[in-house]
């Protein structure tokens, strides 16, 4: 706890000497970065222990402990009791031994990613960086490697950013379910122990925060350990789960947003938070929505992390996987309604990245390098877009949305361009946009040139008043495909 205590000393005098205070007031003075806002595209990375026995999800540090569930089940038939070997015995299996930062920072760049974000420490307390402030970390234990630094430098030779996420604050009551029964979890764990505090979860229904109080001494580790990651990594972006926005955690955000603002001015570097469900207040962060978009173009930047899995963010045997082209048409959806991607992906315990993964990240990169211009540097238009696919607004309904139909289309702009997404090619090769119609008084510009990105078919536009046709033969693809409009 001395450590701790050394750390918030520092925090303290950081922020009183930066140019942020921990007020809502100062940092609403901050600014979404043009990084961010122009590279649209990112990879998010779970991985940890939880890839060792590659079963349920990456939740099953929880699970694990919670009778009746199939991953105790599988717990017990696997691995045996409980007692005898619990979720720390993962962590000398969890080697690592075939991780190699530069193929991942190659794949990376062949995905056509602007930042990547490595989970630096999940709900189960084990933190994928080099710690002063805890011996559960992958530099002394598991691998034994500075996984954090040793890609954060091969991203940056690449020109990707270096961001971090932080699951820590659901760690309070994650592993609380082996204190029902015999197991590895004691009554009393002692402060510094890998399931330290392992308290009950304040509810059955864990989402719920309304009343939920932590002790300050849990609540000034979570800071000084989040603290500890900027300062070792300078991650241009910092990612929080959800379960921050409960009442007593409001001042701890606060100091770290303005700890961490502050930290960036230093460097000249523009960052920012992502966070869920009202954790910060309006206009100091940037608003993030899980496995979930928004149904119109937001007056705000915000981003979507999904996985190319639909049943967990970690690796596990039999993933269910998305489909590349339904990713794509999930990248334009959002950028077209001023947001970004951050794709996650699960390695497997030895470090290397699943061929699944792998061949969702190359389609999505052979995409890219075609069609990129109307994606990285683009902003939202008047508009986000057309036709009878509606998307689901909110979190977890990323898999609810119907197939977008030939007469569905997204638009993005830059000066002297409009992009408009085919979000599936029509068998005619007859486009009727109505948006730009004539009547409907939306689009005034002078079409100087009109031709589809990636594809030699000349494209030839008729004005209608009841919309733009636009008549292209010969065109085969099952991702969206762009048809770019030079305008004046």
């Amino acid at each position: 706890m001395e450590a701790v205590k050394e750390y918030l000393k520092r925090v303290e005098e950081v922020i009183a000497q930066g140019p942020f205070r921990d007020t809502w007031e100062s940092l609403s003075a901050h600014r979404t970065p043009r990084w961010y806002e122009d590279g649209k595209f990112g990879i998010f990375i779970h991985w940890g222990p939880y890839s060792v026995p590659a079963f349920g999800s990456e939740w099953y540090s929880r699970l694990m402990y919670e009778e009746g569930d199939r991953c105790f089940e599988h717990h017990l038939k696997t691995y045996g009791p409980h007692k005898q070997f619990g979720y720390k015995d993962f962590i000398p299996l969890f080697r690592a031994e075939r991780f190699d930062p530069v193929q991942w920072a190659e794949l990376f760049r062949e995905a056509g990613a602007r930042f990547v974000m490595p989970v630096a420490e999940h709900h189960d307390g084990f933190q994928m960086y080099d710690s002063n402030l805890s011996e559960w970390c992958a530099s002394k234990m598991g691998p034994r490697r500075d996984i954090a630094g040793e890609l954060k430098v091969e991203l940056e030779k690449r020109d990707i950013t270096y961001t971090a996420s932080s699951h820590r604050i659901e760690h309070y009551w994650f592993m609380s379910g082996g204190k029902r029964f015999e197991s590895d979890i004691p009554q009393e764990v002692p402060y510094g122990d890998l399931y330290w505090p392992a308290v009950p979860a304040p509810n059955p229904d864990h989402s719920v925060t309304d009343g939920v109080e932590i002790p300050a001494e849990y609540m000034e580790d979570w800071l000084a350990r989040t603290c500890e990651l900027v300062d070792k990594y300078q991650p241009k972006m910092v990612y929080f789960d959800w379960w921050i926005q409960i009442e007593c955690m409001k001042p701890y955000l606060r100091k770290f947003a303005a700890y961490y603002y502050n930290r960036a001015a230093e460097w000249g570097r523009e960052v920012t938070i992502n966070y869920k469900n009202d954790a910060f207040q309006y206009g100091t962060a940037t608003r993030d929505v899980e496995r979930g978009q928004l149904a119109d173009v937001s007056p705000d930047f915000w981003q979507c992390d999904t996985s190319v899995a639909k049943n967990s963010w970690g690796y596990t045997e039999g993933n269910d996987y998305k489909e590349p082209e339904e990713i794509i048409a999930d990248l334009i959806d959002v950028v077209s309604k001023n947001g970004a991607l951050l794709l996650n992906i699960g390695p497997k315990a030895d470090g290397t990245i699943p061929e699944e993964d792998r061949h969702i990240l190359q389609e999505i990169g052979k995409w890219l390098s075609v069609n990129g211009e109307g994606i990285y540097g683009t902003r939202h238009w008047k508009k986000y877009g057309e036709g009878p696919t509606v998307t689901p607004e909110g979190h977890f309904t990323d898999t609810l949305r119907k197939s977008f139909t030939s007469e569905d289309f997204r638009f993005t702009w830059k000066p002297g361009a409009l992009y408009v997404f085919v979000m599936k090619w029509p068998e005619d090769g007859v486009l009727r946009i109505r948006t730009l119609g004539r009547d409907a008084h939306s689009f005034n510009g002078i079409i100087r040139k009109a031709e589809l990105l990636g594809f030699d078919t000349p494209v030839e536009t008729v004005l209608c008043g009841g919309h733009l046709t636009a008549i292209a033969q010969g065109v085969k693809s099952a991702a969206p495909v762009c048809l770019k409009l030079t305008v004046d």
